[in-house]
């Protein structure tokens, strides 16, 4: 069960009143989140205002260097009304990540990329990162992608037909 429950400082994309709330805790390094990353996509297409979406910072850091400053990178972006761009955009270049690619993705969204790089020197949004962390330990999270459907672990296989047959099933039961 997610112990952390969502609320309105989570990053949340949809309606927060839907009726499925999918959370993930995630690791912009992590392969198997940049596989997840266009299915979540597909279900928020497929499901519209039925769908809130959550994400969560997991970042592995002894195995994915690059994953927990992408995620203060995301932060940073968040604390400026961009989570969303920079969470999609680090995904979409998750094959060149780096300090460099956060740089510019700062700059291509009009944001400094020398506030970007003072505020990771000062690790000023480790602090969220950590917390999240905390939050899927708490929750049993030992991998990522780790998924959470109206607060239930999802078991399944990260496949869309998979996803939504779980989906449904939680819909029919309003749950």
């Amino acid at each position: 069960m997610l112990k952390i429950p969502v609320t309105p400082d989570d990053h949340i994309q949809g309606k927060e009143t839907a009726p499925l709330v999918l959370v993930e805790y995630g690791d912009y390094q992590c392969p198997h989140c940049g596989h997840a990353y266009p299915i979540v996509k597909q279900l928020q297409q497929h499901y519209g205002d039925k769908l809130a979406f959550v994400y969560r910072n997991f970042p592995l850091n002894e195995i994915h260097p690059m994953a927990e400053p992408a995620a203060e990178t995301a932060e940073f972006a968040g604390s400026k009304d961009r989570f969303w761009e920079m969470h999609d955009a680090i995904f979409e270049n998750q094959a060149e990540l780096s300090p460099e690619l956060l740089l510019a993705l700062a700059d291509s969204f009009d944001l400094s990329s020398d506030a970007l790089e003072t505020a990771l020197e000062a690790k000023e949004f480790t602090p969220r990162v950590r917390n999240d962390f905390r939050g899927g330990v708490r929750s049993g999270v030992n991998g990522t992608p780790t998924f959470f459907l109206n607060g239930s672990r999802y078991e399944g296989p990260v496949e869309f037909d998979e996803m939504v047959g779980t989906i449904e099933v939680k819909l029919m039961r309003g749950k």
